[in-house]
């Protein structure tokens, strides 16, 4: 099986092509720059070097969020776009969830988180079982020192993994002390290739229905909602 995976959702943008279970290509940048503009030239790139085209794909995986809202759309939109075009399945895999594989060798719990500003983040809770890992606890937007309280209180080593991880290590330190693991440079960054792997056996998606997991309305659309229910009042 020939499986196509893409993340678009944060500033850095991956790709990676799987052949029968083997990796085969991965391309990953770490750039503040439009995804809209450089997905599709990546994957083309890609499967040139592979030696793939489109029609050889059997699915596509995607990583669905949460995340930059453009991005994950972009994401979205061109896997569902491919998907519908070579009528294959298509995949959507949590973006938190495609981090912790980062840590699938760690033993105790995975904290993935992205930033949302103003003190917010987007995190879960995972444990390793079975060589993947598990949520452990419900993907939330939380404000970070409100989330750090609660896993304080699991009194269990935490591995915490995010290209955001220099904005809120102070607070984790403060707040965890020793049972704090955070390591360095590319630990930090979701692999393509791992978003291949948790998505390969995972049933397909409708490419109609496969929508983003964004934990939290954008701001424009939710600043909507409230005045269109003060204007129903």
């Amino acid at each position: 099986m020939n499986i196509l995976a893409m993340d678009t959702s944060n500033q850095a943008l991956g790709v990676a092509v799987l052949k029968d279970g083997q990796l085969i290509g991965e391309v990953i940048t770490n750039l503040k720059k439009n995804h809209s503009v450089r997905l599709m030239p990546a994957i083309t790139q890609l499967m040139d070097e592979v030696g793939m085209t489109p029609m050889d794909l059997d699915k596509i995986v995607v990583a669905k969020g949460p995340g930059s809202y453009t991005g994950v759309r972009i994401g979205l939109t061109t896997a569902k776009s491919m998907a519908w075009a070579l009528n294959i399945p298509v995949v959507g895999v949590s973006s938190l969830q495609a981090l912790a594989w980062q840590g699938r060798f760690y033993n105790s719990y995975i904290c993935p988180f992205f930033d949302a500003r103003r003190g917010l983040v987007y995190t879960g809770l995972y444990e390793i079982r079975e060589g993947e890992p598990e949520s452990i606890r419900e993907e939330q937007n939380i404000l970070m020192e409100d989330w750090l309280k609660e896993i304080a209180e699991t009194n269990r080593h935490v591995l915490f993994l995010s290209p955001d991880i220099d904005i809120h290590k102070a607070m984790i330190k403060a707040y965890l002390g020793s049972r704090a693991i955070i390591d360095q440079g590319p630990f930090h960054l979701a692999s393509p290739a791992h978003l291949a792997y948790a998505g390969k056996d995972k049933p397909g998606d409708s490419a109609h229905t496969l929508t983003p997991n964004y934990l939290r309305l954008a701001e424009a659309e939710a600043n909507w909602l409230k005045k269109a229910a003060k204007n129903d009042g």
